[in-house]
């Protein structure tokens, strides 16, 4: 289950509403089969992207006991990564360990403007911030930017299970590799594993990990799926076209939809509706089913609707 909280300047539902809904229905999938909740992270936007990750993590995980919570991604070239060190030690401990941060490096430079960062130096401060929340969180003191800095408590989790990074270049994947962490890409591109592997070698250690997604689409459960692209499918069509507005050279991403209108869209097949009978076939035979109940403005009420019928007639038959 995913969260962005973007929505169309004309929803009828408060910001507030959705937020309170997002946090009920997270409790909700933890009782109801699902295994994560990923969140992510944008600024300086007009439909209201989820600028604060890391607060809604907290939330969610004060409010669940088992269910991970993965904060994919986090901008951190745009963050102090001192104080992004000592705010994930501390969701760390919320959390019991079910929290992980996949760090990443956007594609938007308004964002990096607006936040006074220097977009030409992206990699160099993403590999900054990386190389800081390793430091910090061996609860040691160390030289930060000429001073010493120390970070306690220290988070309970192992390095590795707290910290991804991901993106989609060959220069992503042997970022992941340097700094001994798992690489997660945002599409499934054999050559990124090649040059990840590779980079493991070079460096002499064994090879890590590299989790590609799975075919994401982002999935409504309908009885009648007419009637469902007649609900559901005004909020996927407006978040298909605002995702697809940021498009840039240097992203790649399996989710990225280049749909214009409803027939593109349906076409596509990256935004669907599924049957209760559907679902479980793709469960079956993917192992997954993505569902993302707020997105684009999606009205709660509907989206319930949607879990609703996931629990009732799709989680028995699994």
């Amino acid at each position: 289950m995913r969260f962005d909280m973007r929505r169309p300047p004309d929803c009828s539902v408060s910001d507030q509403v959705r937020y309170q809904a997002a946090l009920e229905m997270a409790v909700w999938a933890e009782g109801n089969g699902f295994d994560t909740i990923g969140l992510s992270e944008h600024h300086v936007t007009a439909d209201g992207y989820l600028s604060s990750p890391l607060m809604l993590a907290m939330a969610i995980a004060s409010r669940t006991e088992r269910i991970a919570i993965n904060v994919g991604a986090l901008l951190l070239p745009l963050h102090e990564p001192l104080r992004i060190a000592e705010d994930i030690a501390v969701l760390d401990m919320i959390a019991k360990g079910r929290a992980a941060v996949t760090a990443g490096i956007g594609y938007r430079p308004e964002e990096y403007a607006a936040l006074g960062r220097d977009w030409e130096r992206r990699g160099e401060l993403l590999d900054e911030g990386i190389e800081v929340l390793l430091k910090a969180w061996r609860g040691q003191p160390f030289e930060y930017r000429g001073r010493s800095a120390q970070v306690l408590p220290r988070p309970v989790s192992r390095v590795q299970q707290l910290l991804y990074v991901g993106g989609n270049s060959k220069a992503a994947a042997r970022r992941a590799a340097h700094f001994g962490l798992v690489f997660l890409p945002a599409i499934d591109d054999p050559e990124l594993v090649t040059a990840y592997q590779a980079e493991c070698e070079r460096l002499g250690g064994k090879r890590g990990f590299v989790v590609l997604p799975n075919a994401p689409a982002t999935t409504f459960i309908a009885e009648d799926v007419e009637q469902g692209w007649r609900d559901y499918g005004p909020a996927m069509l407006f978040d298909a076209v605002a995702y697809g507005a940021w498009h840039h050279p240097n992203r790649r991403a399996y989710a990225e939809s280049f749909a214009s209108d409803m027939a593109s869209l349906r076409a596509e097949g990256k935004y669907r509706i599924l049957t209760p009978a559907q679902a479980v076939e793709v469960i079956r035979s993917t192992g997954s089913l993505h569902i993302a109940p707020l997105v684009g403005g999606a009205d709660p009420a509907l989206a319930w609707r949607s879990l609703q019928l996931f629990a009732e007639h799709v989680l028995p038959q699994l």
